[in-house]
């Protein structure tokens, strides 16, 4: 990804999601019927990617964490706005022409990932193993 003007910053999908959440709420007091639709499919989107277990204080921690990391603005924004899961995933979103992040600055960013963007809900829920097992006790 190329900056065509410098003068522009990136946003996240979360600072997106608001903004169109704000469109959503004031769009029939403008009069701008023909915006529903892209609204309505934007925010599906985005309602139902990562960035609905963010927050603006998430993100910031997560940025001042990795920020130790020789990332580009544009490979952290990649970051916040899909999650890496995997080394693979990572690597994939770092440009080719750097050199590659080790193993356990993959893994470290990993865990900053579920750290700062999992809901503690998430975290806390057993396992489907667990329930079962503690079902089958039950009976």
């Amino acid at each position: 990804m190329e900056t065509i003007n410098p003068t522009y910053s990136y946003v996240t999908n979360l600072e997106v999601m608001q903004l169109l959440q704000t469109i959503k709420s004031t769009k029939k007091k403008f009069g701008m019927r023909n915006l529903a639709t892209v609204t309505y499919e934007a925010l599906q989107y985005l309602e139902e990617s990562p960035c609905k277990n963010q927050t603006r204080d998430s993100i910031e921690s997560y940025l001042n964490d990795v920020a130790v990391y020789r990332l580009m603005p544009h490979e952290v924004l990649q970051m916040v706005n899909d999650p890496p899961t995997s080394p693979l995933h990572t690597q994939l979103l770092i440009d080719d022409n750097k050199v590659p992040l080790t193993d356990e600055e993959n893994e470290a960013i990993i865990q900053l990932t579920y750290k700062h963007f999992n809901k503690p809900e998430q975290q806390q829920q057993p396992q489907p193993q667990q329930q079962s097992q503690s079902q089958q006790q039950l009976h």
